[in-house]
């Protein structure tokens, strides 16, 4: 049996390591499993050097798309049509993709056209924003996937209402978790650390980067302002993209305990995530590790995909308007956050029980 494992983009790297490890293992003990681990090459990042494959232990893809930027739909057609190109020079029984990047979806639809089954990690996790790119990654995926692997009971209630059977429904837990879990004792300590004498529990992180929040200067303006305000002099550590600096820099957005750095490493930034007092952000994927550590998280957004790190785990979120940012730093400041749990089978044996799937399942 050949997998094609799909990656686009850092985080779903993150996310098929474990799958990856879990094979390798079945493969060990005999059982009758191959992989070829595709990078479409959607996403260009600096950080995704050969360091990052081998501080977290990832092989190095076996083909690269080379797919490159441009708009959404240059992306797609050039993703398709280097798939396109593989599965036509040797064709693999399985397409699995994971997540939500257009990727994701280019693969899905080009694997289905040429035959091949297609398996989705993350699969039924909605925001109910069509305006997220991201959403439409999402549903058109799952509307022509074959087999779905399930972070939670709520993306299985999403697929059973959108006529998905049981059968082809599995609820696995999540790999994102299986990552963390297997790289929490490496975490890295930065520079950043000893620079500025960073203790725990005495200062906050924020990353920011959807458009919403980034794009608009007023509005990104008003919620710096509003953040430094209520953070009663904490150190906030900011891992920023630079053109989100260049952005606040012409705002004239600084102050003394404002600390924009370059983006950290994988095993750096959870480093700083665990050991803060809150994280601020507006990533779906950093809740669920923030949840999993047991760490506050403040989501500037209007929708989250992850509804399980509110109601099971420690994040609260409270949308963009800027005015409400001082109610939630003060149930932080005053004790009253929730402790939070962790959902079921967010446990670090994700990766096995789908691969324990893959090899019941018959293509």
């Amino acid at each position: 049996m050949l997998i094609d494992i799909i990656a686009g983009a850092r985080p779903n790297f993150m996310k098929i390591s474990p799958v990856i490890d879990s094979i390798e293992r079945a493969k060990k003990d005999g059982k009758d499993i191959l992989y070829r681990l595709i990078h479409t090459g959607q996403h260009y990042d600096k950080n995704m050097s050969g360091s990052f494959f081998d501080q977290l232990g990832i092989p190095h893809p076996d083909i690269n798309l080379g797919a490159g930027g441009g708009s959404q739909a240059e992306q797609t057609a050039a993703i398709m049509i280097g798939y396109e190109k593989v599965l036509l020079d040797k064709k693999a029984d399985l397409c699995l993709v994971v997540g939500d990047v257009t990727s994701t979806m280019a693969c899905a639809i080009v694997a289905q056209k040429l035959l091949v089954k297609v398996a989705h990690i993350e699969a039924g996790i909605r925001s109910g924003d069509w305006t997220m790119p991201e959403e439409i990654n999402r549903m058109v995926t799952d509307a022509i996937t074959n087999y779905f692997f399930t972070t939670s009971a709520i993306a299985d209630r999403n697929l059973r209402n959108a006529g998905v059977g049981d059968e082809r429904i599995f609820f696995v837990g999540n790999t994102m978790i299986d990552t963390l879990l297997k790289n929490r004792n490496r975490f890295i300590k930065p520079a950043i650390w000893d620079k500025l004498g960073l203790e725990t529990g005495q200062y906050l992180v924020i990353t920011l980067h959807r458009p919403a929040n980034v794009d608009e200067e007023g509005k990104l303006k008003e919620l710096m302002e509003q953040i430094l305000i209520h953070t009663q002099n904490l150190p906030l550590i900011f891992p920023v993209h630079p053109r989100t600096a260049q952005t606040l820099n012409i705002l004239g957005i600084g102050d003394a305990n404002l600390h924009m750095i370059e983006p950290l490493s994988y095993l750096e930034f959870n480093y700083l995530v665990e050991r803060a007092k809150a994280v601020i952000t507006d990533s779906g994927g950093i809740t669920e590790e923030t949840t999993v550590m047991g760490v506050p998280c403040i989501t500037l957004r209007d929708n989250t995909e992850r509804p399980e790190t509110i109601t099971i785990g420690t994040n609260e979120l409270i949308g963009t308007d800027p005015k409400a940012i001082e109610p939630a730093m003060k149930k932080l400041f005053s004790g009253q956050w929730k402790k939070g749990g962790i959902p079921p089978l967010w446990d670090g044996k994700t990766a096995d029980r789908i691969v324990e799937c893959l090899l019941q399942l018959q293509f």
